[in-house]
């Protein structure tokens, strides 16, 4: 049996510079990491730091996902053996909920049947705010599983429930989930 097959989401969180060392830990641990990012991960992270970390290429685009004729989203949606996404914008864990598909990282959602785990991060308004928690409610009620958000010292300089869970508990929880603690 081959190494678990990852497929680790960045969201726009200013939490996704913690990708890097996320991709990192769950390469050590055996996995094989396959990065897919939002278009605003990148405007806090460089797609070359995350295909150096995850020791392959990065989709940003449906076109970056494109090695041969079976579309490259729906090859790691077949593939995965755990789709992480982390960190999870409030946007991001609405579009999963609601079914959207209108970037690579949603199409993938939609496609595997793989578990889903989701480690939130965002303004601790955000995540309370009613239509986040339903959300959260809505994915847990399809097996989905969450991994924070911890309380503390938030980026926006609220203190409160919103920071990422540390990518230490992160990357134990997913190799845990892929049979690899």
């Amino acid at each position: 049996m081959g190494a678990p097959v990852i497929i680790l989401g960045v969201t726009g969180s200013i939490a996704a510079y913690k990708a890097a060392d996320l991709a990192s830990l769950l390469v050590k641990g055996g996995a094989e990491v396959h990065v897919v990012m939002s278009r605003h991960a990148c405007d806090f992270i460089t797609p070359l730091t995350l295909q150096t970390m995850s020791r392959n290429p990065v989709v940003t685009c449906v076109a970056d996902a494109q090695a041969n004729w079976k579309p490259g989203h729906i090859d790691l949606a077949d593939r995965a053996t755990l789709l992480l996404i982390a960190p999870a914008t409030a946007n991001v864990i609405a579009e999963l909920a609601h079914g959207l598909a209108g970037h690579p990282l949603a199409e993938i959602a939609l496609a595997t049947r793989s578990p889903l785990l989701i480690a939130p991060a965002m303004n601790g308004k955000m995540w309370e705010h009613p239509a986040t928690q339903a959300n959260v409610a809505l994915l847990k009620s399809r097996s989905a599983e969450f991994i924070g958000p911890e309380a503390g010292i938030l980026a926006c300089g609220y203190e409160g429930l919103g920071r990422l869970a540390a990518v230490t508990e992160i990357a134990s929880r997913a190799l845990a989930k892929c049979g690899k603690a």
